[in-house]
């Protein structure tokens, strides 16, 4: 799958630009604060019909402007696929392909596969367990729709009890059968997120492990550990047991809303006890391994995008990542750098066509 060619108006910080890209690496250049950033966003945009940095959708609006509009053209599977993606202030998001609207934006969601490596990936080590579990979710969800349409159910079911414990706790009043109907939807549509999430990452480890191995050396032992409330008991057995606290707090404090990955170095949490390299290689690994992990599911390569990664890691790294998507596995490659003089001088080291951009 390639994206042939991309235009911006009203995006950001770009007025109007248009970029006809390179089919192997692509490179956008320029001083920090000039947009570099925001086309590998766009790009994401494309994918996801949402940013990657920015998930306020009218702040993706240029200052002083009433709407944004972005158009790509992608060949895949060698037809063209036209996708344009607009929003207007005070109005829905429009997602089209082929000048056909999407009724829901989850239909689109893994139709154009793409995996993102950013230093605002740090987020899933530092950060909060709701970071790790969008990754997890985000990973499945480009190659299983019936995933995504059970997380979508379960967030509506968990939403509308939270709600209800609200009223409850408000009108001094309290419904257990009302309640039980919540707990069986969550109890179904949880159990089969928990089964594909546990089914997914015991393939999704090995290829994780192997990457890592690659971009570190082989120096130390890693891996993901996933947490959930379900390997005890099933949710509805939880939810039963915890009422008094959910009533309580008013809202749901036990479910699969709650699990955790563990990333773990030497069998220790990686946040505590890896150094910042340690981290980075980790975060690569795992972008990487989602990579193998779409493309074997999808049989598309995905679109990889390089985000400032020469600014946030040393030489070494970058030379190993550079020569492992030196391979015909990887397909249309973006990355973006503050110096346009490194940037070549690393690709060139790719025996891939490359394209520099400069902003």
């Amino acid at each position: 799958m390639i994206l042939k060619s991309l235009s911006l108006l009203n995006y950001k910080n770009f007025d109007s630009k248009s970029f006809d890209f390179n089919n192997k690496i692509n490179c956008i250049v320029g001083n920090n604060g000039i947009g570099k950033t925001n086309v590998l966003d766009a790009i994401y945009h494309l994918s996801f019909g949402k940013s990657y940095f920015n998930p306020v959708a009218t702040q993706n609006i240029k200052h002083g402007q009433e709407f944004f509009v972005i158009n790509g053209d992608y060949q895949k599977l060698e037809k063209i696929e036209k996708i344009i993606i607009s929003l207007k202030r005070g109005q829905k998001k429009i997602i089209k392909r082929n000048a056909k609207a999407y009724d829901k934006f989850s239909e689109h969601i893994g139709f154009l596969p793409l995996v993102i490596i950013s230093p605002a990936d740090r987020d899933l080590i530092v950060e909060g367990s709701d970071i790790r579990r969008k990754f997890v979710d985000s990973v499945i969800s480009q190659s299983d729709k019936s995933y995504l349409d059970n997380l979508i159910k379960y967030n509506k079911v968990l939403a509308q009890r939270n709600a209800l414990l609200k009223y409850f706790a408000l009108n001094h009043t309290f419904n257990a059968d009302t309640i039980d109907v919540y707990n069986s939807q969550l109890n179904d549509y949880g159990a089969k997120i928990f089964d594909k999430r546990r089914a997914f990452l015991e393939v999704f480890v090995p290829i994780f492990k192997a990457r890592y191995e690659a971009i570190s050396n082989g120096n130390e032992t890693v891996g993901l550990v996933y947490k959930s409330d379900l390997f005890d008991d099933n949710l509805y057995n939880h939810l039963k047991a915890v009422i008094n606290k959910d009533k309580a707090l008013q809202y749901t404090t036990i479910g699969i809303h709650k699990d955790d990955l563990q990333f773990n170095i030497e069998e220790h949490p990686i946040k505590k006890f890896g150094s910042q390299g340690q981290q980075k290689s980790f975060l690569i690994a795992l972008k990487l391994a989602q990579f193998d992990f779409i493309k074997e599911q999808s049989g598309v390569s995905p679109i990889l995008l390089l985000d400032d990664i020469f600014d946030k890691l040393d030489e070494q790294r970058v030379s190993k990542i550079i020569k492992l998507v030196d391979d015909e596995n990887f397909g249309q490659i973006f990355i973006s750098d503050t110096h346009a003089d490194r940037t070549e001088n690393a690709v060139k080291q790719v025996h891939q066509s490359y394209e520099i951009f400069k902003l």
